[in-house]
């Protein structure tokens, strides 16, 4: 049977190496997809990608090497874009290198999967779109109004998903997501988000650094409820047509209760430049994709602890 004519479910994930992507793959796996990674191991692992998944080492930025994997794998494939250069201060400092990955390599991603006739694509966008609001919970009929490059990038590829929707016809759903954590998350560098790099400080005695004043809140989702979110957003004939949708907890907790439920020593250092609240509203997400979180916070960080997983050679405890 042809690549253009099987039947059985495949899936493309870029950025299939990193934290949400390895995932995402495994529980595509576990689906009955075939399922095509595409990264190009800057932050993933290679050792992150489930051994059933099919590995092509390129970058969304090459339009070329896209097209190329696209069309091997054929139509009505599903697309999961998750491939970017994550994180706002790494945005800030780099503004160049993200906005070719983030907003270039995105267009190259819809082009591709609009020559190759792919099924849907499922575009993992951010709340940092939002940026700071006048009132919670943030819903998606607010205007953006983004504080980085990285929080600019992530909203104009949803403009992009909807631009491919209304005009090429090709079926888009962009995902926001909320603060994700979970296995696997690397907790080092200056970029890491707060959960693994406070549990990791706190595993090796050190104290906890809290930005600011620690009062700003986040609304913190867990990885299974993201893949959950991924694969709804595939399956459900609601969406397709550009649709923006939360995937947040709907909860909001201050940094300084996510500090006391992971417990040590704080210390505060200066304020970055981010939103100072985030709290999803999370109606749509459960009117269109059937999806409400299963996982709390605190549930959440109860499972991390005493977790070992091993990233790039280097075994840590992980959140």
């Amino acid at each position: 049977m042809s690549k253009k004519t099987r039947k059985h479910k495949v899936a493309i994930v870029t950025g299939g190496a990193g934290f949400i992507g390895a995932h995402l793959v495994n529980a595509l796996i576990d689906e009955d997809f075939e399922v095509h990674v595409i990264d190009n191991l800057v932050n993933g692992n290679r050792s992150l990608i489930n051994k059933k998944a099919i590995f092509h080492k390129t970058d969304v930025t090459k339009p070329a090497d896209l097209k190329k994997v696209f069309g091997k794998v054929g139509e009505g494939a599903y697309v999961f874009h998750l491939a970017c250069l994550p994180r706002v201060k790494f945005s800030i400092d780099f503004p160049r290198e993200t906005h070719s990955t983030n907003i270039d390599g995105t267009f190259n991603v819809l082009m591709a999967a609009k020559e190759s006739h792919s099924k849907r694509v499922i575009y993992s966008a951010s709340s940092s779109a939002y940026g700071d609001q006048p009132i919670l919970p943030l819903v998606e009929t607010m205007t953006p109004m983004p504080k980085s490059p990285y929080g600019l990038q992530k909203y104009i590829g949803e403009l992009y998903c909807s631009m491919f929707s209304k005009i090429y016809g090709l079926e888009t759903v962009s995902l926001r997501y909320f603060n994700v954590y979970g296995p696997k998350q690397p907790p080092s560098g200056s970029y890491a988000q707060a959960i693994p790099k406070f549990l990791d400080q706190m595993r090796r005695g050190v104290p906890i650094t809290v930005t600011g004043d620690g009062k700003q809140t986040r609304d913190c989702t867990n990885v299974s409820d993201v893949v959950r979110a991924n694969l709804l957003a595939a399956l459900s004939p609601k969406v397709g047509n550009g649709e923006v949708i939360n995937i947040g907890s709907g909860k909001n907790y201050s940094m300084n209760e996510i500090a006391a439920l992971i417990g040590g020593k704080v210390v505060y250092i200066s304020a970055r430049l981010e939103p100072r609240d985030t709290r999803a509203g999370i109606s749509l997400a459960k009117k269109l994709l059937g999806w409400a979180p299963r996982v709390s916070l605190r549930e959440g960080i109860k499972e991390l602890k005493g977790k070992t997983v091993k990233v790039k050679s280097a075994e840590f405890n992980v959140g």
